[in-house]
């Protein structure tokens, strides 16, 4: 045991060093992102079924996938900010991914060099930076699709009942966190690519593989059926639609959006994957004549699904690529590799790969520390930092709110019964019973009878998020105000406070 420990003593310092970086990336500044409006919902979900266990599929009254939610109601117990709770559910994911597609690359060319390059381009991504520090689904999808792919290359290299186990219950997990993870299945034989049609009793273990990845997809049918245990099943169908053109509705256009998405997802690449990586990626992709069926085997697991996304699209957002882009870093991690042996003189290589290295790094360090400049994809800086769905003020609403109602009960109405608000409020003070909160939507241009009655007992204030001006009809003070973001350009939103008055109109109405 000693022996083997001194042996790989320069793996496991690196193996270590890489789980440190790696934490220290993503729970630094965890949460100096404000919440965004699905963090707000899914965080929100997270804590009623932790609370109530026959809400427990609560995401499927939206048409969501659970398994986020699940990871949620247990670090719930232990991290008392709700909003870091959920968030380090995709910090963990991230963990296992860079795990997973080093022990992936490993096998794929069986070579550690080439899986720790793959680790450490990880690390770096800034694409994998900016999701594996937010409450979404999209870093928990990227984890079963690395994981899918490990197993995946295990089985059809080594068919054996337990790797076909395992990968059931890898595909399991991806199809309870999000649609998407059906891609897993749907690409498996894909890796028919790496199979061994040489050997001589190929035919037995052709069909061996076949009946093994048969039990794999019935586990992972098996653990997706629990989801008919709630009455909101059919909502995931529903859902899907939204974001995906169903058959009937795609053959009547089905080339019209294509080259737009297209457009949208190279742009998105781009932003995300950096210039050195790509150009990496190219080079693997140039001497696709050495490990040809390895290399084709990557470009096919994510070709197939960036393209299907531009075919079949409605709504589309950088996120839904994620989990795309993992086969596309080991390819550039087998050109580093590749590189190393081409240049003789490491203290070259070392430079050269740290020029590499520099401008994914310059951008996560951006994310992390000046989320504001970093630089991502315009899409996803309107999202998160600078447009309405941003929760900027959340935090300072939520800190004036309880000190307001530390002696007495006050009413908070928002804009918006679903959403950032006021689910962005709720995670925090949903439970102290001096707030109540009312979700308006759609907000009258005058008060309503509740907001009259409220007036009239409570002192009342109003959260804004979307709309930049006031109702006509309403009396109010504003009490704060929080810029989203850059606010760069001509768009400039602000999350105000009000606090609201029954003037002597609506006095002299109720009088009436």
């Amino acid at each position: 045991m000693i022996n083997k420990i001194k042996r790989h003593k320069k793996l496991i310092v690196g193996i270590v060093t890489l789980s440190v970086l790696y934490f220290l990336s993503r729970v630094i500044n965890l949460t100096v992102l404000p919440i965004f409006t699905d963090e707000a919902i899914y965080v929100r979900w997270a804590q009623i079924a932790k609370q109530d266990s026959s809400w427990r599929f609560i995401s499927l009254t939206d048409g969501k996938q659970p398994m986020l939610i699940w990871g949620g109601m247990v670090l719930l117990r232990f991290i008392s900010d709700p909003l870091a709770a959920v968030r380090m559910v995709s910090v963990l994911c991230g963990f296992f991914s860079m795990i997973g597609i080093g022990l992936a690359a490993r096998e794929l060319f069986k070579s550690t060099k080439i899986g720790i390059f793959s680790s450490i381009l990880y690390l770096v991504y800034p694409f994998t930076v900016m999701y594996d520090r937010m409450a979404l689904m999209d870093s928990m999808v990227a984890m079963f699709s690395i994981w899918s792919l490990y197993l995946s290359v295990l089985l059809v290299k080594k068919p054996r009942l337990d790797t076909a186990l395992i990968l059931g219950m890898v595909f399991g997990g991806g199809v309870l966190t999000k649609t998407s993870g059906f891609l897993n299945i749907y690409l498996l034989p894909f890796t028919l690519l790496l199979f061994d049609w040489s050997r001589k009793n190929r035919l037995v273990s052709l069909v061996r593989w076949v009946l093994l990845a048969l039990i794999a997809v019935i586990m992972s049918r098996v653990y997706y059926s629990v989801l008919r245990l709630s009455p909101w099943f059919h909502m995931v169908a529903q859902k899907d639609t939204t974001f995906i053109y169903p058959f009937k509705e795609w053959i009547q256009h089905p080339f019209l959006f294509f080259l737009g998405n297209m457009h949208a997802e190279f742009d998105w690449l781009w932003g995300y994957m950096t210039w050195s990586i790509i150009i990496l990626i190219l080079g693997a992709v140039f001497l696709i004549h050495k490990q040809a069926k390895e290399k084709l085997l990557l470009l096919a697991l994510f070709s197939a699904p960036f393209v299907g996304l531009a075919l079949f699209g409605k709504v589309l957002y950088p996120r839904f690529i994620l989990f795309m882009t993992m086969p596309l870093l080991i390819l550039a991690a087998w050109s580093l590799d590749y590189m190393s042996d081409l240049i003789k003189k490491k203290s070259l290589y070392y430079i050269l790969v740290g020029v590499l290295l520099l401008t994914p790094m310059f951008n996560s360090s951006k994310i992390i520390f000046s989320i504001v400049t970093a630089s991502i994809p315009k899409s996803d800086a309107a999202q998160y930092i600078n447009d309405w769905p941003s929760g900027w003020g959340i935090r300072e609403i939520v800190s004036y709110l309880e000190e307001k109602a530390f002696k007495q009960q006050i009413v908070v109405y928002t804009e918006g019964n679903f959403g950032l608000l006021p689910a962005g409020l709720e995670i925090y003070i949903v439970d102290n019973p001096n707030i109540r909160i009312v979700g308006l939507w759609p907000v009258d241009e005058n008060y309503t009878a509740e907001m009259e009655a409220d007036l009239a007992a409570y002192p009342v204030y109003y959260v804004s998020n979307q709309f930049q001006e006031l109702r006509l009809g309403w009396d109010a003070e504003l009490i704060a105000e929080y810029a989203k973001g850059s606010q760069i350009g001509n768009v400039k939103r602000s999350m105000r406070l009000w606090k609201l008055n029954l003037d002597d109109s609506h006095e002299n109405a109720k009088d009436n």
